[in-house]
C-alpha cells in the first residue's frame, strides 16, 4: 500500500499536477514563429529549453534502463546548437518525443516489477527513485523557465 501511495506521488510529480505548470499547458498555444527568439535579458529560446529538456530526460531515462548507455558529453551534448529550430517539424517532433520519454519513465516507475529502492547493478548507486525525482525536478526547473518565457514574449498566460 505505501509503495502504490509513493507511486501515486512521483507520477502526479512527473505530470506536474502540484506545484508547477504541466507541460502541455506551457506549450499550447506557443507561436512556432516566436520558438527561436530569445527576448531581451533571457540566455534561451524556447526551442533551446524545450531541446535541452528533451534530451536530458531522455538521457535520465536511458540511464535508467540500461547500463549500455552513454551519456553525451557535459554540457554541450544536452543543448541544442541554435536558438532556433533546424526545420518547421522539429518543435513538434521534440514536444512528441519528450511526451513519450515523460511516459515511458511513468510506465517505468508504475510497473509492478520495479524496484524503486534498491541501485541499478551500473552507476554510483543511483536508483529507479532517485532518477524519477530527477527528472521531475529538471523538468520543474525548466517548466518555470518556459513560463517566464511566455511573458517576456508576450504570449498568453500558459493554461489559459
Amino acid at each position: 500500500m505505501e509503495g502504490e501511495r509513493l507511486v501515486e506521488h512521483l507520477i502526479e510529480l512527473l505530470e506536474g499536477e502540484s506545484a508547477h505548470l504541466p507541460f502541455d499547458d506551457l506549450i499550447a498555444g506557443w507561436p512556432v514563429e516566436q520558438v527561436g527568439v530569445r527576448p531581451a535579458g533571457a540566455p534561451h529560446s524556447g526551442w533551446e529549453i524545450l531541446e535541452h529538456m528533451r534530451i536530458a530526460q531522455w538521457d535520465i531515462l536511458e540511464f535508467s534502463r540500461s547500463a549500455d548507455h552513454v551519456s553525451l558529453p557535459f554540457p554541450e551534448g544536452y543543448w541544442p546548437k541554435s536558438p532556433t529550430p533546424p526545420d518547421p517539424g522539429a518543435w513538434e517532433r521534440s514536444i512528441a518525443a519528450f511526451r513519450a520519454d515523460l511516459g515511458a519513465m511513468q510506465a517505468r516507475v508504475r510497473d509492478p516489477g520495479a524496484d524503486l529502492l534498491t541501485p541499478f547493478p551500473w552507476g554510483d548507486g543511483q536508483t529507479l527513485l532517485r532518477e524519477a525525482l530527477l527528472v521531475a525536478d529538471h523538468n520543474a526547473y525548466h517548466l518555470g523557465q518556459l513560463a517566464l518565457l511566455r511573458r517576456l514574449l508576450g504570449l498568453a498566460p500558459a493554461g489559459g
